[in-house]
C-alpha cells in the first residue's frame, strides 16, 4: 500500500520521539499504529498483539498470536524473522496470558531492565496485560506512550490524503444512498442495509472497507442523541433523521453527517439546520495553517451565539486511519482550550451538531488543511435534505 520507505520514515520519526520521551522500548498495541508502522491488517485485534519499535534496529518486530502470523507475513513489510507468536493456549486463558510470553520475548532479547513505553490508554491494552508485563519484567521501568504515535499520524503524507479523498468520494455515495433509502414506511435497517452496501461496494474503481464506526441513524425524537444506531422500525412522515457515516478506504477514514426531514420540517429544526450551516461554513471559511483549534471553535461559538444558541462540546476532531471501535486519532480536538496548531495535510472531521431534548441536527465536513486554508474532501450539499 506504501513504499518500504514511507513506513522506514515513520519508524524513523517514531524512534525521534521515543529520544526526546527517553523511551528505550516501545510496545504498540494500538492497531492503528500497528498498521502506520507495519502496514499490518486484519481482524485480530479482538487478542493480544503487539509491534515492538527498538532505537538499534531498523525494522519493528511483530508480536501476535500463531494463527494470526501468516497476516504479518502478507501485510507488513517487515522480515519474516521479525514476526514472532505465541501458541494458542495463551489466547483468554484463566491461567496463562499473551503478556507473560511476550515478556518472556523481550527479556531474552536483553530488554528487561529498559524503560518501557506502552499504550496505557488503549482500547486494546487492558489493565492485566500491563500488570503481567510488570510481573513479567520487574526490573523494568513502564512509561505511558499512549499517544507517541497517534500525534505523529496528523500530518498525513501525499500518499495519505490520496487515500482519504478516496474514502469521501465512498462517503458521499453512501450519503446519497442513505438520503434515497430514507423514507416513510421503509424499516430503518433495511435504509442501513443499502448504506453498508454503498459504502463497502465503493465506486467502479475501487472497493470499501469496513469502517471503525457503524452507521448512525437517530429518528423522531431519538435525534437528541447522536450515538444511537438503527432499529427495525418504520420511518414515520415528519420524521427527522440524523445520518452520521464514513467511507473507507485500506482502513482511512472520511466521516460526513447530514439531516434529513420526511416532510415539512418544524421551525425549530428548519431554524437549527440554517445555524449550524452558517457556523460550519464560518468555520471552515476560517482554517488556515497556524491557527489552533480553539481559534476555529471560537468562530463557530460567535457565529452560533447570533441566534442565541450555546454548544458546550467539541465540534471536531482529529480523523485519518484507524480501525473499531473509532475513527478518530485521539489527539487534536476543535474546542475551546485545545492550543494544537493546524498545519497543512491535518485532516479532521467537523461535525458541529446540536441536540436538544427532543430534536437535533447535524451536518458535518470531513476537511484537510491546505497550505493556504482547508479543502472540504467531499462536495456533497451542506443543507438540511427535505423529502
Amino acid at each position: 500500500m506504501f513504499t518500504k520507505e514511507e513506513y522506514k520514515e515513520r519508524v524513523k520519526r517514531t524512534k525521534e520521539q521515543m529520544a526526546i520521551d527517553g523511551i528505550e522500548v516501545l510496545l504498540i498495541t494500538n492497531p492503528s499504529n500497528m498498521n502506520y508502522l507495519t502496514g499490518y491488517n486484519a481482524w485480530s485485534f479482538y487478542v493480544h498483539q503487539m509491534v515492538v519499535v527498538l532505537p538499534d534496529e531498523e525494522e519493528p518486530r511483530w508480536i501476535g498470536r500463531k494463527q494470526d502470523a501468516n497476516a504479518a507475513k502478507e501485510t507488513t513489510w517487515l522480515q519474516h524473522q521479525h514476526i514472532l507468536f505465541y501458541n494458542d493456549d495463551y489466547i483468554q486463558s484463566p491461567i496463562l496470558h499473551p503478556m507473560d510470553a511476550i515478556a518472556r520475548v523481550l527479556d531474552k532479547m536483553g530488554k528487561g531492565n529498559r524503560r518501557i513505553g506502552v499504550e496505557m490508554e488503549n482500547y486494546y491494552f487492558t489493565a492485566k496485560s500491563l500488570k503481567q508485563l510488570e510481573r513479567g519484567l520487574p526490573n523494568a521501568v513502564f512509561l505511558d506512550a499512549t499517544l507517541l504515535i497517534n500525534y505523529l499520524r496528523m500530518v498525513k503524507s501525499d500518499k495519505e490524503i490520496t487515500m482519504m479523498k478516496k474514502a469521501a468520494m465512498i462517503a458521499g455515495q453512501a450519503m446519497e444512498k442513505a438520503v434515497e433509502a430514507i423514507k416513510p414506511g421503509r424499516r430503518e435497517n433495511d435504509a442501513v442495509a443499502d448504506i453498508y452496501h454503498a459504502q463497502i461496494s465503493g465506486t467502479a474503481s475501487f472497493g470499501g472497507d469496513y469502517p471503525a464506526i457503524v452507521p448512525l441513524l437517530p429518528a423522531g425524537k431519538r435525534t437528541s442523541s447522536p450515538h444511537i444506531t438503527w432499529s427495525d422500525r418504520a420511518y414515520q412522515k415528519n420524521d427527522t433523521v440524523i445520518v452520521e457515516l464514513a467511507g473507507c478506504y485500506q482502513r482511512y477514514h472520511a466521516p460526513l453527517a447530514r439531516t434529513v426531514n420526511l416532510g415539512s420540517p418544524t421551525d425549530k429544526v428548519k431554524n437549527l439546520a440554517e445555524v449550524v450551516v452558517e457556523g460550519l461554513n464560518e468555520a471552515l471559511h476560517a482554517v488556515k495553517p497556524g491557527l489552533t483549534c480553539e481559534e476555529i471553535e471560537e468562530v463557530w461559538r460567535k457565529s452560533i451565539a447570533k441566534y442565541g444558541f450555546l454548544k458546550d462540546s467539541r465540534i471536531g476532531y482529529s480523523v485519518g486511519l484507524s480501525y473499531p471501535p473509532d475513527w478518530g486519532e485521539h489527539t487534536a480536538s476543535i474546542r475551546a482550550g485545545d492550543k494544537t496548531i493546524l498545519r497543512p495535510n491535518m485532516t479532521f472531521h467537523m461535525i458541529p451538531g446540536i441536540w436538544f431534548d427532543s430534536y437535533g441536527v447535524e451536518i458535518s465536513e470531513t476537511f484537510q488543511v491546505t497550505e493556504t486554508g482547508c479543502a472540504a474532501l467531499t462536495d456533497f450539499p451542506r443543507k438540511l435534505f427535505v423529502k
